[in-house]
């Protein structure tokens, strides 16, 4: 599977960019560099002034292919979600019983990320910390109903999606499935957050993973 992900190309949105950062060697080195550089100072002090030092280029290239460091976290979060719903789709695509495909989707969209599958300039360790801590900012901001009909959360929403239809095959009669479902991604990041960060508020540790009080949750729900 490592050398199929390596080889993924994910679909996002054009509208999200100006310039695909996939198409130049300037626009992966953009992607590559500004992961690291929001993981090192967070994306509230994150700027393309910034990024461009780090790139050895001038600021204004980078508004070539963003039109703003929104649109580049967009561009992120996007792959991100892409990246994760390749492994659902690849890991849960030959598993015939529906709760044993359901648990292995919430260990895939739970699960801490510790290795890189060789995106040569994307880090999928660094990106799944940055999703952990920045995810929300993509989304609470007073664009989001615009940006949702623009279709700029589409992989984010087909992830969850699938997994509805998950929960669906496990029990058609459970009415919650959507509300469930979205507060397992939701919550799974969450509380990634807080055992590193609040660990007295969480019985998520080295010990006990989101992913086994995910399952946990959502057995005893649906069954």
């Amino acid at each position: 599977m490592q050398s199929i992900l390596g080889g993924l190309k994910v679909a996002i949105s054009s509208k999200i960019y100006l310039k695909d950062p996939e198409t130049s060697d300037l626009g992966k080195k953009i992607i590559e560099q500004s992961i690291l550089l929001i993981d090192e100072i967070g994306f509230d002090n994150f700027t393309f002034k910034k990024l461009g030092q780090k790139i050895g280029s001038n600021e204004s290239s980078i508004y070539r292919y963003f039109e703003s460091k929104h649109k580049l976290l967009l561009y992120l979060t996007s792959w991100y979600w892409g990246w994760v719903e390749f492994k659902l789709v690849l890991s849960t695509n030959s598993i015939s019983n529906p709760q044993d495909k359901l648990m292995k989707a919430i260990e895939i969209v739970t699960e801490e990320i510790f290795t890189d599958n060789n995106h040569p300039h994307i880090n999928e360790m660094i990106l799944n910390k940055i999703i952990i801590c920045e995810f929300s900012k993509s989304y609470l901001t007073k664009e989001v109903d615009e940006e949702n009909k623009e279709g700029y959360f589409q992989i984010y929403k087909r992830v969850i999606n699938r997994m509805i239809e998950m929960v669906n095959d496990v029990n058609p009669t459970f009415p919650y499935a959507k509300s469930l479902i979205s507060t397992v991604v939701e919550g799974a990041l969450h509380q990634h957050f807080l055992k590193t960060h609040f660990k007295s508020i969480t019985d998520c540790s080295d010990e006990i993973t989101p992913t086994e009080f995910f399952k946990s949750l959502v057995l005893k729900q649906i069954n």
